[in-house]
């Protein structure tokens, strides 16, 4: 084994403890930040964190702090594990403490709402800093804590911040493959979510596997579309973060974006809908607005995006769905 690092975790929900379980198997010193005052109480009274994936306990080697600086002064890697929208505000929290050397590693998946900007390039605009990597791809935090196989993406332009990483996470459980296309990775990892709402919605209708299959195929095909335009490789499509996290959110009940979208599908009363959003962490939900807004103010063709939207957003029918796939070019 390599020597082991000191690593800072900004966000402490499952997935963000799911993470910290993999870097603390490969023996490194691990930390989360915190600002829940309640989380951090019962981390003072227990001695451990308390666990959100189901039948998993946090392991008491994993500390938990409520102060910023000791989250990130002197770390190795920082990984960023909070929803997509934070991302800005947390990269100004902790620039203060960063070094020259500090690698930071985002985990959150999504685009930015008001500016449409990728998570990557507002890091780079508040760090100044070249050590930025991106890490995505089909990973359920309960599978990631039990340690069950799983494979991820990670995208970087520095070959340093690649290698720590893989240091830091490669083990007989978490597989990563490397890449330095930041785009087209981050335009998969923040787009399933909004084809899962569409899955979701086909299965509170009671379509089959069958039209499941033939939405993300088409889907596939938009997002290929979609990396080129922008700039990134469309190979990517083929990567973990691409056609491995479709299937895994698309066809997961598991998954909230799934879940919201079948409520959709179904044709449950706003009242609940709205419930669902405001009691879960829908990103699809957010990030249809950001990708919506990133398609029409670059002029590129999303028919399925375009739909979606007319779906979740002006309340259309959910049937249009099923009519663009049928009649989609």
């Amino acid at each position: 084994k390599s020597e082991f690092m000191n690593i800072g975790l900004i966000g402490t929900g499952a997935y963000g403890q799911a993470m910290a379980m993999m870097l603390l198997k490969n023996n490194n010193d691990v930390i989360m930040w915190t600002e829940n005052e309640d989380k951090y109480k019962f981390y003072k009274e227990n001695n451990r964190i308390k666990s959100l994936i189901n039948g998993v306990e946090i392991p008491k080697e994993i500390k938990l702090t409520n102060d910023i600086k000791e989250a990130c002064l002197n770390k190795d890697i920082i990984f960023i594990m909070t929803t997509a929208h934070y991302v800005g505000e947390i990269c100004d929290k902790i620039n203060p403490y960063l070094s020259k050397k500090t690698i930071v590693c985002i985990a959150s998946k999504g685009i930015e709402n008001v500016s449409c900007k990728f998570l990557s390039d507002i890091a780079y605009e508040k760090l100044k800093t070249k050590h930025i990597a991106i890490i995505s791809g089909p990973s359920f935090a309960v599978d990631m804590a039990n340690s069950y196989p799983v494979g991820l993406s990670i995208a970087s332009l520095s070959k340093k911040s690649i290698k720590l990483i893989k240091q830091s996470l490669v083990s007989d459980s978490v597989k990563l493959r490397e890449t330095n296309d930041l785009i087209g990775v981050q335009i998969c990892g923040s787009i399933k979510n909004v084809i899962a709402l569409a899955a979701g919605m086909l299965d509170g209708m009671n379509y089959p596997e069958s039209t499941q299959s033939f939405l993300i195929t088409e889907s596939l095909n938009d997002i290929k579309e979609l990396i080129k335009s922008l700039g990134g490789n469309p190979k990517t499509c083929l990567s973990f973060a691409g056609v491995g996290d479709l299937l895994l959110t698309c066809t997961s009940p598991k998954s909230r974006n799934f879940k919201f979208g079948k409520l959709v599908g179904s044709g449950a009363p706003k009242e609940e809908q709205d419930k669902f959003l405001q009691d879960n962490t829908v990103e699809g939900y957010y990030t249809l607005k950001s990708i919506y807004k990133l398609v029409k103010k670059k002029k590129i063709k999303m028919p399925i995006i375009d739909v979606i939207y007319k779906i979740i957003v002006n309340n259309d029918d959910p049937k249009l769905l099923v009519t663009l796939l049928i009649n989609k070019k």
